[in-house]
């Protein structure tokens, strides 16, 4: 490759220049070319006067990147600008994809920065409370490139194993019926009142918040501007902010001013963490429960039931200390 150019893959967050970072603007301030869906280059205008602009549409993903490649090779700074964060659901993927099948490697002339910018779920986490605060993922239900027994494997793994979960591309024009089947699977897991806030246009101009539950998600306004969340068994709302409980409960007594509650101990695993569920399960074991038992009651699979009681275990605290929870 010739020349000296760059590839900047810039994530610009839910919209509003106000919650772009500041390494955002930079890199569109120092580039010769933006890149972007036109939806995209509308949200940041009021950056890119005087720069050359490259409109694309939705389906042209790969379209971009090779213009971006083109561009860098001719010596130019390119801002290959994705909504939210490059990495999640962006552009950062497909360009790689174009760059390798183009033959460049890290050390070639031709530089990539991958400018990280707020994800849709944590931009819609941030308008509706607290609902990531437990482990959570993503799921996308576009089925444009992903198969659907593939999107739906995934979505019932989750919902039965009780994330918190965010579906971005829940529907569309075209695509209806994918958040009516999503429903379908979480339903088999999840109670009927779980939950549900849906962001649509999180901080732009038509932004608009609608809290539901998991029984009548799919009779939301839903769009592709939209992301669901869906909470977990423990996610409530309250005076209209949706939270999910770290599990401070668990372990300390909330309405005693956070004493520690019986049997467990301040800045230690719970004691029905790892090591107490091992004892746990040794001692059930021990007593004459079989390993499918023992499978059925914690709900896990039964060679990793087998496996584990297998291990050699010793019953002690490995460490006298344990980092604190964040």
């Amino acid at each position: 490759m010739s020349g000296a150019g760059k590839i900047m893959l810039v994530g610009i967050g839910p919209g509003s220049v106000e919650h772009m970072t500041q390494r955002a603007r930079d890199a569109i301030a120092e580039s010769d070319v933006v890149i972007g869906y036109v939806t995209y280059i509308k949200l940041v205008a009021d950056l890119i006067e005087g720069k050359e602009i490259i409109r694309k549409s939705m389906t042209e993903e790969l379209d971009r990147a090779v213009s971006a490649l083109e561009a860098a090779r001719a010596g130019k700074k390119v801002a290959l600008i994705s909504s939210g964060d490059a990495g999640v659901y962006g552009m950062a993927g497909p360009t790689y994809e174009v760059l390798f099948q183009a033959g460049w490697t890290p050390e070639d002339a031709v530089q990539v920065e991958i400018v990280p910018g707020a994800s849709a779920l944590n931009s819609c986490a941030a308008l509706v409370g607290a609902p990531l605060t437990h482990d959570f993922c993503a799921i996308s239900l576009s089925d444009l490139l992903t198969p659907w027994p593939t999107i739906a494997r995934r979505l019932d793994a989750v919902a039965m194993a009780d994330f918190v979960v965010a579906l971005y591309n829940p529907k569309s024009g075209r695509r209806t019926r994918q958040i009516v089947e999503a429903q379908r699977l979480f339903l088999r897991h999840r109670r009927p009142d779980t939950p549900v806030a849906i962001v649509k246009s999180g901080y732009r101009r038509r932004q608009n918040i609608v809290f539901t539950t998991l029984d009548s998600m799919a009779d939301a306004d839903i769009g592709m501007l939209s992301t669901v969340l869906i909470g977990n068994s423990n996610t409530f709302v309250r005076h209209g902010l949706m939270v999910t409980p770290r599990g401070y409960a668990n372990k300390y007594d909330m309405e005693e001013g956070g004493a520690t509650r019986e049997g467990e101990k301040a800045g230690r695993s719970l004691s029905t963490g790892l090591l107490g569920w091992l004892e746990t399960l040794q001692a059930e074991h021990a007593a004459g429960d079989s390993v499918e038992l023992l499978a059925e009651r914690h709900r896990l699979p039964a060679d990793y039931i087998r496996a584990t009681l297998e291990e050699p275990w010793e019953a002690t605290e490995a460490a006298a200390t344990e980092e604190g929870e964040a």
